[in-house]
């Protein structure tokens, strides 16, 4: 039970985190002129890879010990769904970032994160109420 509290906390941070991002981070990058977001961009990869990468290896790990002390329905499906959000992270969303530190930015690269990331924002919405359904059954 303190591996389903501690899941589920760690979920939360990514419920909070995912939608801080979509409403407010990401569509804050169109404001700003192509050199300040480039400078900007910079220091803010760095500082959110502080929170980022601890919270997704805590889910991972903590996934795949729930799945390997219990195959079921929520442990299948949080895997399913922390997969997809790891592939759709390193394969779409790192690219894009790297773009804008690069100084060459992919054509409208502000309006694909704020498009793009409402699939992250809605797996990790899901990915928590799974986690708090299956926290409370």
């Amino acid at each position: 039970m303190v591996i389903d509290l501690v899941r589920l906390l760690v979920d939360t941070g990514f419920l909070i985190l995912i939608w801080a991002v979509q409403l407010v981070i990401y569509p804050s990058f169109k404001y700003y002129a192509a050199e300040d977001l480039f400078i900007w961009h910079r220091q803010y990869t760095v500082r959110v890879t502080f929170i980022v990468l601890p919270l997704m290896f805590s889910q991972l790990i903590i996934a795949l010990y729930q799945f390997w002390l219990d195959v079921n329905w929520y442990t299948v499906m949080s895997l399913i769904i922390i997969v997809l959000l790891w592939v759709l992270t390193f394969r779409v969303f790192v690219p894009l970032h790297a773009s804008i530190d690069s100084a060459s930015p992919i054509a409208n690269v502000c309006y694909k994160l704020e498009t793009k990331n409402w699939i992250r924002t809605i797996l990790w919405t899901s990915l928590f109420f799974i986690s708090l359904f299956n926290f409370f059954i």
